[in-house]
């Protein structure tokens, strides 16, 4: 081992054991619970209700499994939340299958329902003209690339990506030869962000492993049966790709020229942010059985891999993890973002606190990762469902081999998914009946996407099931806390992909980012939702703008989504300490 290396683990190690519990940052907004004793589980009256078929909702995931065991089929199953028709309710797009078998060759069948109000969807699939005529379905990511304020759609494929350009008349048109975005690989997550700062949205494709049906070998579970493969199988991980936006509707491939095919890995989620504060967004990849990356913006174009030297590449013991889905979020509310990593089960989901641009494997009996040993996790969101002011976790679970405890007698790989309540000061408390439900509800769930269905200011969430209905869950903890809602658009009406917005109500602060395109093949509702408590009144509101010009916008009456346009605030340069 080179004297690089030996520095390099020997500082992994100095990260990994130099804390067994979660500190109390700088600038953290107490809770009055945060004092109170922690019980593993809250029992609790249903958060969510499921909305049946006669709400028009009615899509139906399908891996076009075989028995054959192809990889693909146990992956498979994104959403996305875009208001396509821009009425002010978010539509919903669900990523299908499909099937890979050559012998049962199925393109998938995406579906996109119209938000009519109230709990009403209408499939408008074919007549806005989303169609993949072939590929197999993995997820999905929704950006307005070519900047004319109305949101696109990209869906991410094993065989073929495909880009749908908006035409502001409710229909889309297919604009992936064009604009040169079709990657042939095996794609899952990705995202829109400016990396350059050139005021276009460029996009980050998060690949997968070099696969294809002749490459399938046969794999057992534990018991003798025949099972799915692990990715450490076929020995063949897969870089990711940058596409640089030219402004034009057109895009570069990037990759090799920002120095992303340096690091290679089982690319699952993917999440973007400032994570070094040094005023360019970076990316952090969720990698399945291979060390994470974290790509940390040169500010000349290109990238660099710092996860190992970070802290983030690996947990405590410096060993990789199964990462499946990614968010950033600033779960101790001083301005840094944090990273929340959904794992296989028996190795827990983990969260990687950010110190200053540097990371630690956060473990401790009441943070977000408790009670997740014994489920595979992939969907994920952080969002505060019951308004009180904190934010709460919502995991979509689903297994990935044989074995363990058998939740459904109709699905050998469905676990129940988990919903753990907000405390404070990144504590926790898991809520019963499982997931939110009554009763749970069980299935093989993949992609999940949280935000504002019916515009009533309490978050409801949509959970894709490999081979299952979809769960669309209806948010019914009740009116007790205020909140407030901020659509962020920069001075030519475009999506403020990336700004940071920081609120104080009753002298308590609390921070997010814009960025919808995280968790696991999935996007999410594009407006910021804050959950307020008892505050009757936001006094301030400020808005670190992606160009780095701040501006505070206040004060705002709480109970309504408020539109935020750059250069309509008063200017604050010193509001944000980078």
């Amino acid at each position: 081992m080179t004297p690089r290396l030996l520095w390099v683990w020997g500082f992994l190690l100095f990260l990994g054991c130099r804390r067994t519990e979660q500190p109390s940052p700088t600038g953290s907004s107490a809770s009055a619970r945060e004092t109170e004793p922690v019980e593993a589980i809250a029992k609790s009256s249903p958060w969510f209700a499921r909305e049946s078929e006669s709400s028009g909702f009615d899509f139906h995931h399908s891996s076009g499994k075989t028995g054959r065991f192809f990889l693909p089929e146990m992956e498979t199953g994104g959403v996305g939340l875009i208001d396509f028709d821009q009425d002010g309710w978010m539509d919903v797009v669900c990523i299908d299958g499909g099937s890979v078998d050559p012998g049962h060759p199925t393109p998938p069948r995406h579906r996109l329902y119209r938000n009519l109000g109230h709990w009403k969807f209408v499939d408008v699939t074919e007549s806005a003209g989303i169609q993949c005529p072939d590929g197999y379905g993995m997820g999905c990511a929704v950006g307005d690339f070519d900047g004319d304020g109305w949101p696109d759609l990209y869906i991410t494929q094993l065989g073929g990506n495909r880009l749908f350009r908006n035409n502001k008349n409710g229909t889309f048109s297919d604009v992936t030869q064009q604009a040169g975005v079709a990657v042939h690989s095996w794609s899952t997550s990705a995202a829109f962000l400016d990396y350059d700062g050139d005021g276009h949205l460029d996009l980050a494709v998060v690949n997968y492993i070099h696969w294809t049906p002749e490459r399938e070998m046969p794999c057992f579970s534990a018991g003798g049966q025949r099972d799915y493969c692990s990715p450490v199988n076929y020995r063949a991980p897969a870089p990711m790709t940058l596409f640089h936006n030219r402004g034009d509707g057109t895009f570069e491939d990037s990759t090799d020229k920002a120095g992303l095919l340096r690091a290679y890995g089982n690319g699952f989620g993917i999440t973007t942010g400032d994570f070094d504060h040094d005023g360019r967004v970076d990316m952090y990849i969720a990698n399945d059985a291979t060390p994470n990356q974290l790509w940390i913006n040169r500010r000349n174009g290109t990238f660099v891999d710092e996860a190992l030297l970070r802290g983030c590449a690996l947990n405590s013991v410096g060993v990789p993890r199964a990462g499946m889905g990614a968010v950033a979020i600033d779960l101790f509310e001083n301005g840094w973002l944090d990273l929340y990593v959904t794992h296989l089960v028996g190795e827990g989901n983990g969260l990687f606190v950010n110190q200053t641009g540097n990371f630690i494997d956060g473990i401790t009996p009441d943070g977000p990762m408790a009670g997740s040993l014994a489920f595979t996790g992939f969907g994920l969101a952080f969002g505060d469902f019951d308004n009180d002011g904190i934010a709460d976790l919502y995991v979509a679970n689903g297994r990935v081999r044989l074995g363990g405890k058998a939740w459904s007698a109709q699905d050998a790989y469905a676990e129940p998914n988990t919903l753990r309540r907000g405390l404070g000061g990144g504590r926790f408390v898991e809520i019963r009946p499982q997931g939110g439900t009554e009763p749970p509800i069980f299935g093989t769930s993949r992609g999940l996407a949280v935000g504002d269905l019916d515009n009533d200011g309490r978050l409801d969430a949509i959970v894709i099931n490999r081979d299952g209905p979809a769960d669309m869950l209806r948010n019914i903890t009740g009116p007790e806390g205020s909140w407030i809602g901020f659509h962020l658009r920069d001075g030519k009406r475009r999506e403020a992909r990336n700004a940071v917005v920081r609120i104080e109500a009753s002298g308590r602060q609390q921070w997010q980012q814009v960025q919808p395109n995280q968790g696991y093949c999935s996007s999410q509702d594009p407006r910021l939702h804050f959950g307020l408590g008892a505050a009757r009144l936001v006094e301030h509101v400020w808005v670190r703008w992606p160009d780095g010009i701040t501006e505070e916008f206040g004060p705002q009456i709480p109970g309504a989504y408020r539109p935020i346009q750059k250069g309509s605030g008063q200017k604050l340069p010193a509001a944000f300490s980078w």
